[in-house]
């Protein structure tokens, strides 16, 4: 019988021996054949996740970011205990004992499952696991990914230490918000760094990752809740926090940024504007868009922010201002559905789903709820409704043509508010508000103007951008006007022919012949014409900038020939290839703001090359510099001491463009430009020279102007080109923007003379004639120019650039001389005609 009873037992045990072993051959078998071409866990020594990059202004304000994945790095030495302690506990409490995997863990998951008949299926998977599955491994459900990934894990936690495991867990896991990692997480959801989250805030953060989708703090407010207090309660009884503690922080309320409990990180940030969004572009070309959106970059911008500030509202206010005197009503187009009219939430939650522009100082969206007899009720996104409501008055309209969107046409003028704007219509308003006090006097309408126009500002020694914008509103458009807008010149073009004529032998008292030009073109006959439709004879070089001469200009370009104003136009860098056609001298070609303000500067500094750039420095997530504009060397910074009242000694070491004595001489007829010719209307403290421009029907109207250290330059004009009006002009739209900006910018900048560089001397002449005087004359036509040394004019037989066929020109200081007629005026003066009428003589139109 025991024999028997023996022999029973010892087959059992004879079968499980052998099942035992078949079941280790098999799961070993498995796992040897899934071990087989993993991916290598070694590369995870070298983690480099993707970070955000981080633009911060000259100043070092955080001023914007960009991420595909919003995280910032933290090395584990600086991650505070307890949120180590949270992500454990809820994650991984064995975290510090496994192997990479937890037994106990897994055999209880499957027990689970088994008892629940499938219903009841938790993860078993540790922080190395997922660590990972993460890096390494796809997210499906599947026997081999979870061999695989058991394979990995203990390969891994051969490899790195506990922390370093934490380390990658911590700042590689997504946690909501399009939030990667802890550091972005707290953020998001607290506005705090690690070392300021409290422990139901840590516990919240670790409560994120078993569902990060449908943990929304405010959707799913009260199932967040539950999964915190859970980790709360694990990290009591892991003994990471007494009792005490522990139920404290659970009877706590739920409070996070999307609650409205903290400010938001994001909106503590300056809006996106078109000077970041312009790095972004630009750098994303030359470091790869994965670089620049994961490298984790810092970038130290060339901005300033105050007059970044001023350069828009600079250009904001004319842009308004034009738009506004047009009297167009456009509105916004969008509207409220009417049924949510009744319903404050309803017509707010729909008016915060409208894309409008909220980048505008002031301005704010609105909906219209009621239409009266005169007045319209409206609902302003921001602001609270109170008493009567918040209304607009007839008075606010009256200004107003309504224009249809479909066809065009414009209806009468507005008399009352109903004649504007409907229930349902959302529209942007302004609070209106006394000069006096800054009391507020009424709501007003806004309207994002139709017509644009570009901005910038540099300076002109290190071609650092200042300050850009590039149109009225980022959000209501991310085209940049002043870097991308392909726009014709015009007059604003005509320094680099003068330039050109400089080097070329001309000299400021160069006399040009100012009359008619006709040209056979294979488009038929071209007849330029001077913006007065007048022709003024023989004329000093120097007035022809002054007054902006076409003709003048024309006949220069014609002289010097235009392949040379062509190799002028494109050494500065305003244009790659410029065809050699005569209109191209008048500024036909398109170009970009950005390109005509870097050539400027050059004119600024004395003629050399100077690249304009929006980057002073970038560094890699480790801090090492990849790029840094200035080259400069200083010669002198390794003195221990410097001599009393020397400065620094900087080599520029950059290419000569421009002569220097070339480059003072056209900045001083420019300077001219500013004081007598059409940018007259600059009024600022110190020298400024510049140059207006206005294309043929007014379609693009410019002005670029410099002091001694910032230029800057303005241009107006619409994406479509078409007619601005017969009152538009670079003098009157553009200059007022440039006096707005470099008031702000001479007050923080200063400014000097313009430096006058060697090789010159000076001489007086009659600037209307351009007849030599004497050393001592004085007089409102006396002007003392600057002549390159060499360079002596036969001044009783200078030479006259004349050309297209014309005839003996008599001299502006000949005029009267051989036949002439002596005749006395109205006003009793005595007059010469001569037989010819030229340039200062009464039959010319007048003396000019």
């Amino acid at each position: 019988m025991l024999r028997v009873i023996l022999s029973f037992f010892g087959a059992i045990f004879s079968w499980v021996v052998t099942a035992a072993f078949f079941a280790a051959l098999t799961v070993g078998g498995i796992f040897w054949i899934y071990s087989r071409d993993l991916p290598s866990h070694e590369t995870l020594a070298q983690y480099a996740p993707k970070t955000i990059s981080r633009i911060y202004s000259a100043e070092g304000q955080l001023i914007d970011e960009f991420a595909e994945e919003r995280r910032l790095f933290v090395p584990i030495d600086e991650v505070p205990d307890l949120i180590k302690q949270a992500f454990v506990s809820a994650e991984d409490k064995n975290f510090y004992s496994h192997p990479g995997y937890d037994l106990r863990g897994i055999l209880g998951a499957a027990y689970e499952a088994l008892a629940s008949g499938g219903s009841s299926v938790r993860g078993a998977s540790t922080i190395t696991q997922q660590v990972m599955k993460n890096f390494l491994l796809s997210s499906d459900r599947s026997v081999e990914r979870k061999v695989k990934e058991l394979i990995l894990a203990a390969r891994l936690e051969r490899t790195l230490t506990k922390d370093q495991i934490l380390e990658l867990y911590v700042n590689e896991i997504f946690l909501g918000q399009n939030s990667f990692g802890i550091v972005a997480a707290a953020q998001t959801y607290f506005n705090k760094s690690l070392t300021e989250l409290a422990p139901h805030e840590a516990a919240m953060l670790a409560a994120m990752p078993q569902a990060p989708g449908r943990y929304h703090p405010v959707r799913a407010k009260e199932r967040v809740t539950e999964r915190r207090n859970y980790v709360l309660r694990e990290m009591w009884q892991n003994g990471y926090l007494d009792q005490a503690t522990y139920e404290a922080e659970a009877r706590l309320p739920l409070r996070t940024v999307q609650n409205g409990d903290f400010p938001s990180f994001q909106r503590q940030l300056p809006p996106r504007d078109y000077f970041t969004d312009e790095i972004r572009r630009q750098l994303s070309l030359e470091f790869g868009q994965d670089e620049f959106f994961g490298g984790g970059l810092t970038i130290r911008a060339t901005l300033d922010p105050d007059l970044q500030t001023e350069a828009a509202t600079a250009l904001q206010q004319a842009l308004e201002d034009f738009d506004r005197n047009r009297g167009v009503w456009r509105g916004t187009g969008e509207t409220v559905a009417p049924e949510a009219l009744a319903d404050e939430a309803a017509w707010r939650g729909a008016l915060w789903d409208l894309r409008l522009p909220r980048d505008i100082p002031g301005w704010r969206p609105a909906v219209v709820l009621e239409v009266g007899a005169s007045d319209a009720r409206i609902g302003i996104e921001g602001i609270e409704e109170a008493g009567p409501g918040h209304w607009l008055p007839a008075a606010d309209v009256q200004w107003a043509r309504p224009q249809d969107r479909e066809t065009g046409q414009l209806g009468p003028r507005a008399q009352v508010a109903g004649d504007l704007v409907q229930p349902g219509d959302v529209v942007l308003v302004r609070a209106m508000t006394s000069d006096a006090d800054g009391s507020f006097l009424r709501w007003t309408l806004r309207q994002v103007p139709e017509v644009q126009g570009g901005f910038m500002a540099m300076d002109v020694n290190t071609g650092r951008v200042l300050a850009m914008q590039g149109g009225f509103s980022y959000e209501s458009s991310v085209f940049n006007r002043a870097t991308q807008a392909q726009r014709q010149p015009g007059s604003s073009f005509k320094p680099f022919v003068y330039a050109a004529a400089l080097d070329s032998n001309y000299t400021p008292a160069t006399i040009v012949v100012d009359e008619a030009i006709s040209i056979n073109t294979p488009q038929g006959l071209w007849e330029p014409q001077n913006s007065s439709g007048r022709y003024y004879g023989p004329t000093p070089l120097r007035t022809g900038i002054e007054q902006s001469r076409n003709l003048m200009t024309i006949r220069i370009a014609d002289d010097i020939g235009m392949e040379r104003v062509a190799e002028y136009a494109e050494s500065f860098g305003v244009y790659d290839a410029l065809s050699p056609f005569l209109a191209n001298a008048l500024g036909a070609q398109e170009t970009t703001l950005f390109k005509m303000v870097a050539a400027y500067a050059m004119f600024a500094n004395g003629g050399e090359r100077v690249e304009p750039t929006l980057v002073d420095r970038v560094q890699d997530r480790r801090g090492r510099t990849v790029y840094r504009h200035d080259q400069r060397v200083c010669q002198t910074c390794g003195m221990q001491a410097m001599p009393a009242g020397q400065g620094p000694v900087i080599d520029t070491n950059r290419e000569r463009v421009l002569d220097a004595v070339t480059a003072y001489q056209l900045t001083s007829m420019l300077e001219g430009a500013v004081e007598r010719g059409s940018g007259s209307g600059v009024d600022l403290p110190v020298p400024i020279a510049g140059k207006t421009g206005t294309t043929n029907d007014a379609k693009d109207v410019w002005f670029i102007g410099y002091s001694s250290n910032i230029v800057a330059g303005c241009y107006i004009g619409y994406d479509q080109p078409r007619s601005l009006g017969e009152r538009a002009f670079g003098g009157t739209l553009c200059v007022p923007v440039f006096n707005a900006f470099m008031r702000e910018a001479v007050a923080e900048y200063g400014g000097t003379e313009f430096k006058v560089p060697p090789g010159g001397y000076w001489v007086k002449i009659d600037r209307l004639t351009g007849q030599r005087l004497s050393d001592d004359a004085s007089g409102p036509n006396v002007i003392a120019e600057y002549f390159r040394e060499g360079m002596d004019p036969d001044w009783l037989a200078p030479y006259v650039v004349a050309g297209f066929g014309d005839d003996v020109v008599i001299l502006p200081w000949e005029a009267g001389a051989g036949t002439a007629t002596s005749v006395t005026t109205s006003t009793g003066e005595t007059r010469v005609i001569p037989g010819r009428t030229d340039f200062g003589t009464m039959s010319s139109g007048g003396l000019y």
